[in-house]
């Protein structure tokens, strides 16, 4: 792009081949020039912002342009920095939200949102010209805008279970924004700490404690025969009759290797003694009564033989370790 000064060449290698009217005005483009080539030769992507070329900019375009548009200190946040650190329970909105510190305003443009903040976030991660929240932050407004409960759930458990942010900083978080005073921001804090690995499993475990008959569930425990053999941690476990439930969701065990695996699995734990109980989500979203009555009459039968020598060891969701 021989017309454009060398700053410039370089600022759009970093930026993408997107930048803003200030940035490009400071480095020796005109005003002339910018009217001229805006909406003719360049892309107008949000407002003073252009990609410097008419094709159709990519999402990572996008991000950088609204970053530009938001100004100096802004942060891409919510769902759309939870998807960036992997947090695929995050959904896509097809808004690029963002943070900014007071005294920014709320405002919004094209594909854009922004929302100002009065929080200090120390831990805010920096991928070439991408800024976002902090995992953590990230995580819990994600769930706060989440459309369901289902969703915040999915999202708080899977971003304590995958590692991508400790459950301690997760709760801070959730206090310092005061979303944890209740609702599903609360509910799905709850159920990243009670050790759920997934949004069903938390569905299953507040089922179970609606029962006057079961016991308070172990979720996923580590669990080791006699003779020192791992076997697979169950999604809950009745530990004083030596019963698990194993979860079988469709979206993770569709694949023929990954059934085959599941029901070796649970084979195994049968020849070890174990009472095996099978469910999936969609049983327990629909028809929970009967899902409940199966875990009971299941229990009186595991009740009623001989506790197996399984020694299970509940986990730690704060420490991510043995308790």
């Amino acid at each position: 792009m021989p017309e454009l000064p060398s700053e410039v060449r370089d600022l759009l290698a970093r930026q993408d081949g997107v930048a803003s009217r200030s940035q490009l005005l400071a480095l020796g483009v005109g005003v002339e020039t910018w009217r001229w080539n805006a909406g003719r030769t360049w892309r107008v992507v949000l407002p003073r912002v252009v990609l410097v070329s008419r094709a159709e900019p990519s999402p990572r375009q996008r991000l950088v342009a609204a970053l530009l548009w938001a100004g100096p200190g802004s942060v891409i946040a919510g769902s759309t920095a939870a998807r960036l650190h992997g947090i695929t329970s995050a959904q896509d909105d097809g808004t690029v939200h963002l943070l900014v510190p007071r005294p920014g305003s709320d405002r919004t443009a094209g594909f854009a949102s922004l929302r100002r903040t009065a929080l200090h976030d120390p831990d805010v991660v920096v991928r070439g010209p991408l800024r976002m929240s902090s995992r953590a932050r990230a995580a819990v407004d994600a769930a706060a805008l989440a459309p369901t409960s289902d969703t915040a759930v999915a999202i708080l458990v899977e971003v304590v279970q995958k590692g991508i942010a400790p459950l301690d900083d997760v709760a801070e978080w959730a206090h310092r924004t005061r979303a944890a005073a209740g609702g599903q921001v609360s509910t799905g804090l709850a159920a990243a700490a009670g050790g759920a690995w997934s949004r069903p499993e938390h569905a299953l475990a507040t089922l179970v404690r609606s029962s006057s008959l079961l016991p308070e569930p172990w979720l996923n425990p580590r669990l080791e025969t006699a003779a020192g053999v791992r076997l697979v941690a169950p999604d809950a476990w009745f530990d004083d009759v030596a019963m698990a439930v194993m979860v079988h969701s469709h979206r993770f065990h569709s694949q023929g290797d990954d059934w085959d695996a599941t029901v070796e699995a649970d084979a195994t734990s049968t020849a070890a003694g174990i009472v095996v109980v099978g469910v999936t989500p969609r049983s327990i979203d629909r028809t929970p009564e009967a899902v409940l009555r199966r875990l009971e009459e299941s229990y009186a039968v595991a009740a009623a033989r001989p506790r197996p020598p399984v020694q299970a060891t509940r986990l730690d969701p704060w420490v991510g370790r043995v308790a």
